[in-house]
């Protein structure tokens, strides 16, 4: 199995340098990753990069709080567009979704994905805030929605993935969406188990070091 093709090459430290970004894109290229995944900031370089490469580029909105403006994050998903990514991870705005602003939470994600077209988006809902009762139903949502993948967590909170936020996901979407699992994912196990539970991307920093124990091993 391609296990490179599930995997989004990330580095979304705030105090991320040009020369660790370089060296990301890099990276990606050698193992042929089916994005990277950065800061607004660094899209446009990053496309100069990737030319002549079949290696996409993911940004975020309203990372990682979530907290911004509709308004705000529309205009953070068109600029990263234009400057050439391919997808979007935007962040609910998790307050609205535990005060029950359901119309709110399913409006900003169909007006987004409105906005950047064909373009990928994947909803960040921060599973590690969330209870097992309000993960299935902002997956409820979601499924209503018009928005390619539910993504599990920033990566920014008190804990990433879990195969069980993984699991009610996947009872109410039933394969209607994809699932992005994202945060504490460092082995190759974790994310073979990841990949068995119906998840279609993996969001990691440590994606170079996992197909490089792979290939020892397979060795």
């Amino acid at each position: 199995m391609n296990y490179a093709k599930y995997i989004d090459h990330t580095l979304l430290k705030q105090d991320a340098t040009k020369k660790q970004i370089k060296k990301l894109i890099n990276e990606a290229k050698k193992y042929n990753f089916k994005t990277i995944c950065i800061n607004p900031s660094w899209v446009k370089e990053a496309k100069k990069m990737l030319q002549k490469t079949n290696v996409g580029i993911t940004t975020v909105v309203g990372f990682p709080l979530g907290a911004t403006t509709t308004k705000s994050k529309i205009m953070e998903a068109k600029e990263a567009i234009k400057n050439g990514a391919n997808e979007i991870d935007m962040v609910i705005n998790i307050g609205k979704f535990k005060d029950k602003e359901y119309d709110y939470i399913l409006n900003e994600i169909n007006v987004i994905k409105q906005k950047i077209g064909k373009n990928i988006l994947k909803v960040i809902v921060e599973t590690a805030l969330l209870s097992k009762k309000e993960i299935k139903k902002i997956s409820e949502i979601i499924k209503k929605s018009n928005a390619e993948f539910i993504k599990t967590s920033t990566g920014f909170s008190t804990r990433g993935a879990s195969l069980e936020d993984i699991k009610i996901m996947n009872n109410v979407m039933q394969k209607s969406k994809q699932i992005k699992a994202a945060g504490g994912i460092k082995t190759i196990e974790t994310l073979k188990k990841m990949i068995n539970h119906n998840v279609t991307r993996i969001g990691t920093s440590s994606g170079v070091k996992i197909l490089k124990n792979e290939k020892i091993k397979k060795e």
